[in-house]
This record gives structure tokens, sequence and C-alpha cells, in this order.
């Protein structure tokens, strides 16, 4: 039996399992918008960045981020761009993270990753978490067809006479 088949269906959960988690957790951050925006700008806060400037910008940016991300993935056409973008978003709050926790050795928070529903500090967890899920983007942006790549044509190769 040929592993192609397997190995597409394994593409296809691993496309819309993420595409689904990134939905949930932008559901999940629109849940509790105010709250989750307070995380934010803690987080802005401890980065010395101006957080009451970049608070609201920063909290509607990573909820659009990942819906944009789930509705590249859901798309056929976009699916390997989608899970780029998914990694590059899942190393991004993996090295923020870390970054947060053993440079700027800041106090323990709740991330808001999951709105209130599942409760996780920002920190090393975190990071493993995010690194981890990057599993399925690369499954997904290795394992999807590109659009370039030669299709099988089901047309008759004969010339037609002239």
């Amino acid at each position: 039996m040929s592993l192609r088949i397997p190995i597409r269906i394994l593409v296809q959960i691993c496309r819309f399992g993420l595409a689904a988690l990134f939905l949930f957790t932008a559901g999940a951050k629109l849940w509790i918008l105010k709250e989750f925006a307070g995380k934010v700008a803690e987080l802005l806060s401890s980065a010395a960045i101006n957080y009451e400037r970049w608070r609201w910008p920063a909290t509607i940016g990573v909820i659009a981020a990942e819906i944009i991300i789930a509705g590249l993935l859901i798309v056929r056409r976009t699916v390997r761009l989608g899970a780029l973008l998914a990694a590059l978003m899942l190393m991004g709050f993996s090295g923020f993270a870390l970054y947060y926790v053993y440079v700027l050795h800041g106090e323990p928070l709740e991330c808001g990753c999951f709105g209130g529903i599942i409760a996780s500090q920002l920190g090393l967890k975190t990071a493993l978490r995010n690194l981890l899920l990057l599993i399925p983007a690369l499954i997904v942006f290795f394992g999807a067809r590109s659009r370039s790549s030669p299709q099988k044509s089901t047309k008759s190769t004969k010339e037609m006479p002239a």
C-alpha cells in the first residue's frame, strides 16, 4: 500500500486542526477582549513599549492574524502560506515568551492565549507548547501540494490531425 493516502490524510488533519485551533483561540480572545487587552498591555509594558498607545493595535493585530491564518489554512490555494504564517507566529510567540521570562525576568503572567479557558503562564511551558505546534504546521507546509507542481492530466496525449 502506498504511503500517499495516509500522508494526505495526515496533512488534512493537521491543516484543519491548526485552522480550528487558530479560530478557537481568536474566538476565546474576543470573548474576553478587555481582559486580553489588559494582558497585552502588561506584556508591552514589561518590554518597555508604550502600552497605552499599542495595547489595542497589538490586541486586534494578534486576533486578526489568527483569523487570517485560519482562513489561509482553509482555502486550498493558500494552505502553504497559511502554514508558513502559522509557523512564524508560533515561533514569534515562543521567542517572546522566552525573552519575557529569561531576558526581562518578568513576573509570571497569564498569557491569555486561549482566552480564560485554558490557563497557562507565559514562559517555558508556553514556548514548548507553541514549538510543539510547529510540527503540524511543518507537516502542512511540506505535505501540501504547491500550485506550481505538475498535475496529472486526464486528457489524451494524442495529437489532433491538422
